[in-house]
């Protein structure tokens, strides 16, 4: 498939027409820019085996390997493109970018195969049925849960810094286990449900602070199976609460509970999300800073990529609890009604057609800071999905299929 500018264009005036009649919520308006956006991208990247990331420091765009953790949320943002307009270009176009990652359902050198390979195969799966993509998930499941400890009780995240840590676990790996969660639906095989309940528990027991925040990294001795070390290595501190962090953990969490009905699941997920909006530190746009505790606030660096996970994570929270679930849908919808407006929505053929300016990667790494990040895209287009699907009373919609609310 082949998008052209003149498409591009069309689709951008739509766009301009849809904020128009729809300024309060615009979610027609930003995902008609995130097309415009996508096909850009495209069209400007031709190598579908190079996957759109970020910005370099030099204002180019920065692409990487199927290897890289990042590699499934272009494509999952393409599938989830199709899912809203049913046309089969964009199916096409999706289809050839998740070709690419196909060999990393081998791949057991990395926790990151839920976000490779679900964002990408698993919206495939749901919205075509091709068997081909079914198989790649479980592979890719049963290479992931090649990295379980048993006497741990987790997945194992990181190899690297070996010096430093014996068995890192890190936040961000509860996104990893909807695609374990599902493969045993899909398989009837209830290893891979045992070994993602186990790890979120071991990590609700061993990861959240009195306040409900958590740390980052939690390094464990593969002996005795106990924490060693306790750390935040991408946020401002070791006891700070790195805004990232925290959504990966509400977000994990909601799905957690959705799969297992473990209630201790739903109140750890609402928890997190209570520190997250009613945080001292948390813009009036709802817009985080990329950590609560930074110390320049109010100049800091925003994270537009937590905000988007929160905002997708917190509408899912809100129709499994009752009459406080309006409070998260109502950040949700701040949070989304920031992101589509000028000051975080990219205008076309900007922005190296990534959607969302002004999210924050790993700013002590000195790292991607204030720049796009494919995930941010994702999680937001996910989100006005997920949004409007609510706002017409219908089930909303996760990588794995349609929600079934309580």
């Amino acid at each position: 498939m082949k998008i052209t500018k003149s498409i591009a264009i069309t689709l951008g005036l739509a766009g301009i027409l849809a904020f128009k009649q729809d300024k309060e919520v615009p979610v027609k308006a930003a995902l008609q820019a995130a097309q415009v956006h996508l096909a850009n991208m495209a069209a400007a990247n031709t190598d579908v085996t190079q996957y759109p990331r970020s910005t370099k420091k030099d204002g180019s765009i920065a692409t990487t390997s199927s290897r890289d953790w990042t590699s499934g949320f272009y494509p999952g943002s393409l599938w989830y493109i199709y899912d809203y307009t049913k046309d089969k270009q964009w199916e096409t176009l999706a289809r050839q970018w998740t070709a690419g990652l196909e060999q990393e359902q081998f791949n057991r050198a990395t926790h990151d195969l839920g976000f490779m390979l679900f964002c990408s195969f698993g919206n495939g799966y749901r919205l075509t049925k091709d068997p081909k993509y079914k198989d790649i998930i479980i592979q890719g499941s049963k290479s992931l849960i090649s990295r379980y400890n048993a006497k741990v009780g987790s997945i194992r995240s990181w190899d690297h810094h070996t010096d430093k840590w014996q068995f890192p676990v890190i936040i961000d790996n509860m996104m990893n286990l909807e695609m374990l969660f599902w493969a045993t639906k899909a398989t009837g095989d209830s290893v891979y449900y045992n070994i993602a309940k186990t790890h979120a528990l071991t990590t609700l027991k061993n990861h959240f602070r009195k306040d409900n925040s958590s740390y980052h990294v939690v390094d464990y001795d593969t002996i005795t199976g106990q924490p060693r070390l306790k750390q935040t290595h991408q946020g401002y501190a070791d006891e700070s609460a790195w805004a990232r962090g925290q959504a990966w953990g509400l977000y994990g969490y909601t799905v957690a509970y959705r799969e297992t009905k473990d209630k201790r699941f739903l109140a750890q997920a609402q928890k997190i999300a209570d520190f997250f909006i009613n945080h001292k530190s948390l813009p009036t746009d709802k817009i985080p800073y990329w950590d609560f505790n930074a110390p320049d606030i109010p100049n800091a660096p925003r994270d537009a990529s937590a905000a988007a996970i929160a905002a997708s994570g917190m509408l899912e929270l809100s129709q499994y609890t009752g009459r406080s679930g309006e409070a998260y849908k109502k950040i949700a919808t701040q949070i989304l009604r920031s992101l589509a407006s000028s000051a975080y929505l990219a205008k076309a053929n900007t922005n190296n057609n990534f959607v969302l300016l002004h999210s924050t990667g790993h700013l002590p790494g000195n790292s991607e800071i204030d720049v796009p990040l494919n995930y941010a895209d994702y999680y937001f287009i996910e989100g006005l999905i997920r949004f409007e699907r609510l706002n017409k009373g219908l089930a909303i919609v996760s990588t794995g299929g349609f929600l079934t609310v309580n």
